[in-house]
Formats: C-alpha cells, sequence, structure tokens
C-alpha cells in the first residue's frame, strides 16, 4: 500500500491537471463559443480541445484501470482524437473518469509490478512498477495540458 503521503501527492498532481484542462476548455468557450471546443487549429495533424481532454481521459482509463488494477478496458485511441461535443459533456467525462481512477487505484502499490498488460515500445523505458505507470500518467496529463494551451491560443487568435 502507498503511504497516504504519496498516495495524496499523486492525487494532487492529477486533479491539477484536470482542473486546468476544463480551465481552458471554459476559456475557450467564453471567448468564441462552445463550437471552439471540437475545432482544429490550422497546424497540420493538430488536436481539437475536445479531442486533448477526451484523449486524457482514455490515458488514464488504460494506464489506470487495465495496466495498475487490472480492469478490462475497452479504449479507442483513434475514436478520442475525432470526438467532438460541448463543455458540459466535457465536464461529465472528466469528472466520470476521475471518479473511475481513483477507484482504480484504490489498491496501488508503487513498487509492485502493474496487475495488467504493458505494452513495450522500442526506445521507451520499461515499465516495471504501477508507481512508473502514474507517473506516466501525470507526465501525459502535463503534456496535453501543454497542447490544450497552445490550441487555445491559436484559437483565439494569440
Amino acid at each position: 500500500m502507498t503511504t497516504p503521503d504519496l498516495q495524496g501527492t499523486l492525487q494532487w498532481y492529477v486533479d491539477t491537471a484536470l482542473v486546468r484542462l476544463l480551465a481552458k476548455a471554459d476559456e475557450l468557450v467564453e471567448s468564441g463559443g462552445e463550437e471552439l471546443l471540437s475545432r482544429r487549429p490550422d497546424v497540420e495533424d493538430a488536436n481539437s480541445v475536445f479531442a486533448l481532454v477526451t484523449h486524457c481521459c482514455g490515458v488514464m482509463e488504460h494506464w489506470g484501470g487495465e495496466v495498475v488494477a487490472g480492469r478490462p478496458v475497452n479504449r479507442d485511441r483513434a475514436a478520442e482524437f475525432t470526438a467532438t461535443g460541448t463543455l458540459a459533456q466535457l465536464e461529465e467525462l472528466v469528472a466520470a473518469q476521475r471518479r473511475r481512477w481513483l477507484d482504480d487505484l484504490l489498491r496501488f502499490e508503487p513498487g509492485e509490478a502493474p496487475r495488467g498488460p504493458v505494452e513495450h515500445h522500442e526506445g521507451e523505458p520499461e515499465v516495471i512498477t504501477q508507481g512508473f505507470v502514474v507517473l506516466h500518467v501525470i507526465e501525459e496529463l502535463f503534456q496535453h495540458l501543454g497542447h490544450v494551451d497552445l490550441t487555445v491560443d491559436l484559437l483565439t487568435g494569440r
């Protein structure tokens, strides 16, 4: 089991990223309307804010649910990048994923091996502990928060 300090610290980072992602989505809607959430900036291979936040939820679902908790997950990663919707739908998606994340991490043991399957890609470090997995999720959330920041700037003309 994890110490309360470690568990609380890791959750603080996850919650901070989720709050900031939703704040940027809200900022975008306030600046130009809800349709901007699903708009891709005019940059090659760019994604919409809605798609990026949906992908972040998919990251949490896969890595937290399947890899850490060992729960079967049916994820369509490609569909995350084409997802569209409203701010209310995005807020609901994030809230539901946060609840599942908390449930998935009830038995989190940072030094133990993942409970679910892990794909290893050449050039990436080998996943050997649940702690590594949770840090990877945090890394992904903040990386995509940066993408969302840039997307909002591009769509609002900043």
